[in-house]
């Protein structure tokens, strides 16, 4: 690990750490997981994409912190990207690319600030896991969409070793109720040599 704010963000547990980690590491978390070759962004982005036709519909990026998922996601062809973080610093320079519709701070506990079906897409890039969104997360972000909708998340190793939280994708897809569409191992910051399995799951 680095002697960064990287270092620290797989040990900090409670709500309100979490989010004054990311408030303090804002200014320099893009050079910070670039400088590790932050790839998650650009291949759930890409996963995404083999499987949403409309995208000029609205996507969710959920924990879209600065902004990197929600510019992989323009980059590759959505359109109308709205991002909700816990983090106000992080969500001030997510608004300086100018690619999100709106943005919105929340607080951990806070309901999910969209309406079932409000979304056709729902991104979770780097966020689900240790010291970041808990595995009952999926559920939330699962309930918001329609049948028929698209979810994208990555695992990072330090989530793939506590099985709660593949575990929780797993209860979806094993009783029906969504479809494992794409998983795919590979990686994550490779200047840590650290990996992740993207997903893109299908609600029933």
């Amino acid at each position: 690990m680095t002697d960064g704010f990287l270092s620290k963000a797989y040990s900090t547990r409670e709500a309100d750490g979490v989010r004054r980690l990311y408030d303090d590491w804002a200014a320099t978390y893009e050079a910070e997981i670039s400088e590790n070759g932050y790839a998650t962004p650009g291949r759930c982005a890409a996963a995404l994409a083999q499987y949403v036709t409309d995208k000029a519909a609205p996507v969710l990026d959920f924990g879209c912190g600065t902004g990197l998922s929600g510019l992989a996601l323009k980059l590759a062809g959505f359109e109308t990207i709205d991002g909700v973080d816990v983090s106000p610093d992080m969500l001030d320079r997510a608004r300086e690319k100018n690619i999100y519709r709106t943005l919105t701070a929340i607080d951990a506990d806070d309901d999910l600030p969209a309406a079932p079906g409000q979304y056709n897409a729902i991104a979770a890039i780097g966020v689900i896991g240790a010291s970041a969104a808990p595995a009952s997360s999926i559920d939330d972000l699962m309930h918001a969409l329609d049948p028929g909708g698209f979810f994208v998340l990555s695992l990072n190793d330090h989530a793939l070793a506590d099985r709660i939280y593949e575990a929780k994708l797993c209860e979806w897809i094993d009783c029906g109720a969504a479809h494992l569409l794409f998983r795919e191992n590979g990686p994550h910051l490779p200047g840590i040599n650290m990996n992740a399995n993207v997903y893109v799951i299908e609600k029933a």
